[in-house]
Protein backbone atom coordinates (compact mmCIF):
# COMPACT_ATOMS: atom_id res chain seq x y z
CA UNK A 1 0.00 0.00 0.00
CA UNK A 2 2.89 2.39 0.69
CA UNK A 3 3.80 2.33 -3.47
CA UNK A 4 0.58 3.77 -4.20
CA UNK A 5 0.01 7.48 -4.39
CA UNK A 6 -2.24 9.09 -2.48
CA UNK A 7 -5.77 9.41 -3.51
CA UNK A 8 -6.42 12.78 -3.87
CA UNK A 9 -3.51 13.27 -5.76
CA UNK A 10 -5.23 10.29 -8.27
CA UNK A 11 -8.17 12.38 -8.03
CA UNK A 12 -7.07 15.81 -9.28
CA UNK A 13 -4.41 14.14 -12.12
CA UNK A 14 -7.79 12.46 -13.35
CA UNK A 15 -10.01 15.56 -13.43
CA UNK A 16 -7.41 17.99 -14.75
CA UNK A 17 -6.61 15.33 -17.63
CA UNK A 18 -10.01 14.66 -18.67
CA UNK A 19 -10.72 18.33 -18.30
CA UNK A 20 -7.64 19.63 -19.83
CA UNK A 21 -7.80 22.50 -17.37
CA UNK A 22 -6.36 23.28 -13.13
CA UNK A 23 -9.18 25.43 -12.75
CA UNK A 24 -11.79 23.40 -13.89
CA UNK A 25 -10.67 20.41 -12.17
CA UNK A 26 -10.55 22.39 -8.94
CA UNK A 27 -14.30 23.39 -9.30
CA UNK A 28 -15.68 19.64 -9.98
CA UNK A 29 -13.41 18.55 -6.87
CA UNK A 30 -14.74 21.19 -4.43
CA UNK A 31 -10.51 22.59 -3.97
CA UNK A 32 -8.79 25.46 -4.99
CA UNK A 33 -6.50 25.66 -8.06
CA UNK A 34 -3.88 25.63 -6.01
CA UNK A 35 -4.54 22.71 -3.97
CA UNK A 36 -5.04 20.75 -7.44
CA UNK A 37 -1.19 21.94 -8.71
CA UNK A 38 -0.46 20.99 -5.47
CA UNK A 39 -1.65 17.22 -5.26
CA UNK A 40 0.00 17.22 -9.03
CA UNK A 41 3.13 18.04 -8.07
CA UNK A 42 3.02 15.49 -5.41
CA UNK A 43 2.40 12.54 -8.06
CA UNK A 44 5.00 13.78 -10.37
CA UNK A 45 7.14 13.57 -7.82
CA UNK A 46 5.91 9.78 -7.19
CA UNK A 47 5.91 9.03 -11.23
CA UNK A 48 9.43 10.80 -11.59
CA UNK A 49 8.51 12.67 -14.39
CA UNK A 50 6.60 15.85 -15.64
CA UNK A 51 2.90 15.24 -16.18
CA UNK A 52 1.66 17.88 -17.85
CA UNK A 53 2.79 20.64 -19.93
CA UNK A 54 1.73 24.03 -18.88
CA UNK A 55 0.34 26.67 -21.07
CA UNK A 56 -1.69 30.01 -20.42
CA UNK A 57 -5.08 28.67 -20.68
CA UNK A 58 -4.85 25.03 -20.54
CA UNK A 59 -2.70 22.06 -19.78
CA UNK A 60 -1.76 18.88 -22.41
CA UNK A 61 -0.24 15.76 -20.94
CA UNK A 62 2.56 14.58 -21.50
CA UNK A 63 4.12 11.07 -23.38
CA UNK A 64 4.20 10.30 -19.03
CA UNK A 65 0.95 11.45 -18.49
CA UNK A 66 -0.80 9.92 -21.36
CA UNK A 67 0.88 6.17 -20.43
CA UNK A 68 -1.05 7.07 -16.86
CA UNK A 69 -4.05 8.82 -17.40
CA UNK A 70 -6.43 5.60 -18.89
CA UNK A 71 -5.21 3.28 -16.38
CA UNK A 72 -6.12 5.87 -13.63
CA UNK A 73 -9.62 6.72 -15.23
CA UNK A 74 -10.66 3.03 -15.41
CA UNK A 75 -9.21 2.67 -11.62
CA UNK A 76 -12.05 4.92 -10.80
CA UNK A 77 -14.02 3.94 -12.80
CA UNK A 78 -14.02 0.22 -11.70
CA UNK A 79 -14.28 1.74 -8.19
CA UNK A 80 -17.12 3.69 -8.78
CA UNK A 81 -18.71 0.60 -10.45
CA UNK A 82 -18.16 -1.84 -7.49
CA UNK A 83 -19.86 0.93 -5.00
CA UNK A 84 -22.55 1.51 -7.54
CA UNK A 85 -23.24 -2.56 -7.14
CA UNK A 86 -22.91 -2.88 -3.94
CA UNK A 87 -24.84 0.19 -2.95
CA UNK A 88 -27.81 -1.06 -5.06
CA UNK A 89 -27.70 -4.59 -3.54
CA UNK A 90 -28.07 -2.69 -0.62
CA UNK A 91 -30.84 -0.58 -0.83
CA UNK A 92 -32.79 -3.58 -2.73
CA UNK A 93 -33.00 -5.68 0.19
CA UNK A 94 -34.78 -4.82 3.73
CA UNK A 95 -33.96 -7.21 6.40
CA UNK A 96 -36.30 -6.67 9.51
CA UNK A 97 -35.43 -8.30 13.02
CA UNK A 98 -39.25 -8.69 14.90
CA UNK A 99 -39.90 -9.99 18.08
CA UNK A 100 -42.08 -13.25 17.32
CA UNK A 101 -45.70 -11.68 18.94
CA UNK A 102 -45.69 -8.36 16.50
CA UNK A 103 -44.35 -10.62 13.45
CA UNK A 104 -47.32 -12.96 13.85
CA UNK A 105 -49.99 -10.88 15.07
CA UNK A 106 -49.41 -7.52 12.70
CA UNK A 107 -46.31 -7.22 10.57
CA UNK A 108 -46.77 -10.50 8.25
CA UNK A 109 -50.75 -9.36 8.07
CA UNK A 110 -49.74 -5.74 6.75
CA UNK A 111 -46.11 -6.03 5.31
CA UNK A 112 -47.82 -6.80 1.83
CA UNK A 113 -48.80 -3.14 1.52
CA UNK A 114 -45.51 -1.83 2.28
CA UNK A 115 -44.12 -4.18 -0.42
CA UNK A 116 -47.19 -2.89 -2.70
CA UNK A 117 -45.39 0.77 -2.21
CA UNK A 118 -42.11 -0.68 -2.08
CA UNK A 119 -42.06 -3.53 -5.40
CA UNK A 120 -37.92 -3.36 -5.82
CA UNK A 121 -37.62 -3.72 -2.08
CA UNK A 122 -37.04 -7.22 -1.15
CA UNK A 123 -38.16 -7.69 2.49
CA UNK A 124 -36.72 -10.40 5.03
CA UNK A 125 -38.50 -10.70 8.41
CA UNK A 126 -36.37 -12.46 10.99
CA UNK A 127 -38.25 -13.47 13.68
CA UNK A 128 -36.48 -13.27 17.61
CA UNK A 129 -36.47 -12.64 20.85
CA UNK A 130 -32.80 -11.99 21.40
CA UNK A 131 -31.49 -8.16 20.97
CA UNK A 132 -30.27 -7.50 17.46
CA UNK A 133 -26.41 -6.65 17.41
CA UNK A 134 -26.88 -3.90 14.29
CA UNK A 135 -22.34 -4.37 14.26
CA UNK A 136 -22.64 -7.89 13.61
CA UNK A 137 -26.03 -9.27 12.45
CA UNK A 138 -27.15 -8.30 8.67
CA UNK A 139 -30.50 -6.33 9.94
CA UNK A 140 -31.39 -3.30 8.30
CA UNK A 141 -34.23 -2.07 11.34
CA UNK A 142 -35.49 -4.32 14.74
CA UNK A 143 -38.89 -4.50 16.26
CA UNK A 144 -38.55 -5.07 19.62
CA UNK A 145 -39.91 -5.00 22.85
CA UNK A 146 -39.01 -3.19 26.62
CA UNK A 147 -38.72 0.12 27.76
CA UNK A 148 -37.27 1.11 24.88
CA UNK A 149 -33.49 2.37 26.30
CA UNK A 150 -31.32 0.84 23.99
CA UNK A 151 -27.65 2.61 24.58
CA UNK A 152 -26.79 3.82 20.70
CA UNK A 153 -29.79 2.86 18.72
CA UNK A 154 -32.47 4.97 17.94
CA UNK A 155 -36.34 3.75 19.44
CA UNK A 156 -39.61 5.08 18.52
CA UNK A 157 -42.45 3.67 19.82
CA UNK A 158 -45.36 2.14 17.94
CA UNK A 159 -47.38 0.37 20.82
CA UNK A 160 -47.15 0.26 24.32
CA UNK A 161 -47.78 -3.08 25.80
CA UNK A 162 -50.53 -3.18 27.88
CA UNK A 163 -51.72 -6.30 29.85
CA UNK A 164 -54.48 -8.33 31.15
CA UNK A 165 -55.36 -11.87 31.80
CA UNK A 166 -57.05 -13.70 28.67
CA UNK A 167 -58.49 -17.25 28.50
CA UNK A 168 -60.72 -19.21 26.44
CA UNK A 169 -64.42 -19.09 27.21
CA UNK A 170 -65.23 -22.37 28.24
CA UNK A 171 -61.94 -22.67 30.49
CA UNK A 172 -64.03 -19.93 32.50
CA UNK A 173 -67.66 -21.53 32.40
CA UNK A 174 -65.54 -25.19 33.58
CA UNK A 175 -65.60 -22.89 36.85
CA UNK A 176 -68.99 -21.50 36.91
CA UNK A 177 -67.71 -18.18 35.79
CA UNK A 178 -65.48 -15.78 36.84
CA UNK A 179 -67.46 -12.75 38.97
CA UNK A 180 -63.96 -11.39 40.42
CA UNK A 181 -60.70 -11.33 39.74
CA UNK A 182 -59.24 -13.16 42.20
CA UNK A 183 -61.31 -16.36 40.90
CA UNK A 184 -58.58 -17.09 38.08
CA UNK A 185 -56.57 -17.95 40.84
CA UNK A 186 -58.49 -21.18 40.71
CA UNK A 187 -57.41 -21.81 36.99
CA UNK A 188 -53.61 -22.71 35.88
CA UNK A 189 -51.72 -19.77 35.30
CA UNK A 190 -49.53 -19.95 32.38
CA UNK A 191 -46.24 -18.53 33.18
CA UNK A 192 -46.88 -17.18 36.81
CA UNK A 193 -43.15 -16.05 37.33
CA UNK A 194 -44.17 -13.37 34.53
CA UNK A 195 -43.86 -10.14 36.54
CA UNK A 196 -46.78 -8.92 34.72
CA UNK A 197 -49.10 -11.30 36.43
CA UNK A 198 -48.13 -9.48 40.06
CA UNK A 199 -48.57 -5.85 38.79
CA UNK A 200 -52.17 -6.87 37.23
CA UNK A 201 -53.19 -8.91 40.77
CA UNK A 202 -52.03 -5.72 42.55
CA UNK A 203 -53.67 -3.26 40.79
CA UNK A 204 -57.43 -5.13 41.04
CA UNK A 205 -56.35 -5.49 44.71
CA UNK A 206 -56.33 -9.04 45.14
CA UNK A 207 -53.29 -10.68 47.35
CA UNK A 208 -51.89 -13.93 45.68
CA UNK A 209 -48.53 -15.18 46.91
CA UNK A 210 -48.56 -18.80 45.97
CA UNK A 211 -47.66 -17.44 42.23
CA UNK A 212 -44.10 -18.49 42.54
CA UNK A 213 -45.10 -21.98 43.88
CA UNK A 214 -47.39 -22.57 41.34
CA UNK A 215 -45.91 -24.95 38.17
CA UNK A 216 -44.11 -23.02 36.15
CA UNK A 217 -45.31 -23.41 32.14
CA UNK A 218 -42.43 -20.77 30.17
CA UNK A 219 -43.52 -20.80 26.36
CA UNK A 220 -40.76 -17.74 25.79
CA UNK A 221 -43.26 -15.91 23.57
CA UNK A 222 -46.22 -14.21 24.28
CA UNK A 223 -47.88 -15.87 20.96
CA UNK A 224 -47.60 -19.05 22.49
CA UNK A 225 -49.04 -18.05 25.39
CA UNK A 226 -51.84 -17.02 23.72
CA UNK A 227 -52.29 -20.13 21.74
CA UNK A 228 -52.12 -22.23 24.61
CA UNK A 229 -54.49 -19.99 26.37
CA UNK A 230 -56.97 -20.19 23.12
CA UNK A 231 -56.35 -24.13 23.30
CA UNK A 232 -57.86 -23.93 26.82
CA UNK A 233 -54.79 -24.50 28.27
CA UNK A 234 -54.99 -21.78 31.07
CA UNK A 235 -54.73 -18.44 31.68
CA UNK A 236 -52.27 -15.86 29.72
CA UNK A 237 -51.35 -12.74 30.59
CA UNK A 238 -51.52 -10.77 26.87
CA UNK A 239 -51.96 -6.99 25.23
CA UNK A 240 -55.50 -8.08 23.87
CA UNK A 241 -54.43 -5.43 21.10
CA UNK A 242 -52.83 -8.19 19.33
CA UNK A 243 -55.79 -10.38 19.38
CA UNK A 244 -58.99 -8.54 18.37
CA UNK A 245 -58.92 -11.50 15.74
CA UNK A 246 -59.38 -14.21 18.21
CA UNK A 247 -61.51 -12.19 20.53
CA UNK A 248 -63.64 -11.97 17.49
CA UNK A 249 -64.35 -15.60 17.19
CA UNK A 250 -65.20 -16.22 20.30
CA UNK A 251 -61.40 -18.09 20.57
CA UNK A 252 -60.11 -15.44 23.93
CA UNK A 253 -62.23 -13.95 26.34
CA UNK A 254 -60.85 -11.07 28.22
CA UNK A 255 -62.62 -11.44 31.21
CA UNK A 256 -62.35 -8.34 33.31
CA UNK A 257 -61.67 -4.33 31.81
CA UNK A 258 -58.69 -3.45 33.93
CA UNK A 259 -55.58 -3.38 31.57
CA UNK A 260 -51.85 -2.22 33.33
CA UNK A 261 -48.72 -0.61 31.77
CA UNK A 262 -45.14 -1.16 33.02
CA UNK A 263 -43.73 1.51 30.65
CA UNK A 264 -42.88 -1.43 27.93
CA UNK A 265 -43.78 -1.19 24.47
CA UNK A 266 -42.83 -2.31 20.77
CA UNK A 267 -40.39 -0.19 19.38
CA UNK A 268 -38.92 0.78 15.97
CA UNK A 269 -34.66 0.40 16.56
CA UNK A 270 -32.22 1.29 14.19
CA UNK A 271 -28.72 3.00 14.77
CA UNK A 272 -29.02 6.68 14.10
CA UNK A 273 -26.83 6.42 11.23
CA UNK A 274 -28.84 4.80 9.28
CA UNK A 275 -31.92 7.10 9.84
CA UNK A 276 -31.27 8.84 5.96
CA UNK A 277 -30.95 5.30 4.07
CA UNK A 278 -33.61 5.44 1.73
CA UNK A 279 -35.29 2.14 2.49
CA UNK A 280 -34.98 2.63 6.44
CA UNK A 281 -36.80 6.03 5.82
CA UNK A 282 -39.42 4.07 3.68
CA UNK A 283 -40.12 1.42 6.03
CA UNK A 284 -40.15 4.24 9.34
CA UNK A 285 -42.75 5.84 7.32
CA UNK A 286 -44.97 3.08 6.38
CA UNK A 287 -45.19 1.37 9.99
CA UNK A 288 -45.61 4.59 11.53
CA UNK A 289 -48.71 5.81 9.52
CA UNK A 290 -50.05 2.02 9.83
CA UNK A 291 -49.89 1.75 13.08
CA UNK A 292 -51.07 4.76 13.89
CA UNK A 293 -53.92 3.85 11.51
CA UNK A 294 -54.62 0.59 13.14
CA UNK A 295 -54.67 1.98 16.31
CA UNK A 296 -57.37 4.64 15.77
CA UNK A 297 -59.18 2.57 13.68
CA UNK A 298 -58.62 -1.30 15.38
CA UNK A 299 -60.07 -4.25 13.39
Amino acid sequence: MSDLPPLAALRAFDAAARLGNFTRAAEELGMTQAAVSYQIKLLEERSGGALFRRAARHVELTDLGRQLAPAVHDAFDLIRDAFAGVRAQAEGALTISCVPTFATQWLARHLGSFQLLQPKLAVRVETSGHLTDFGRDPVDVAIRSGKGDWPGLTSELLLPATFTPMLHPDLAQGIGGLREPADLLKLKIIDPSDPWWQLWFETVGVTCTDLGNRTQTRLGAQILEANAAAAGQGVAILTPWFYRDEIERGRLVQPFPLTCDDGSGYWLCYPPARRNSPKVKAFRQWIVAAMLQDTDHPA
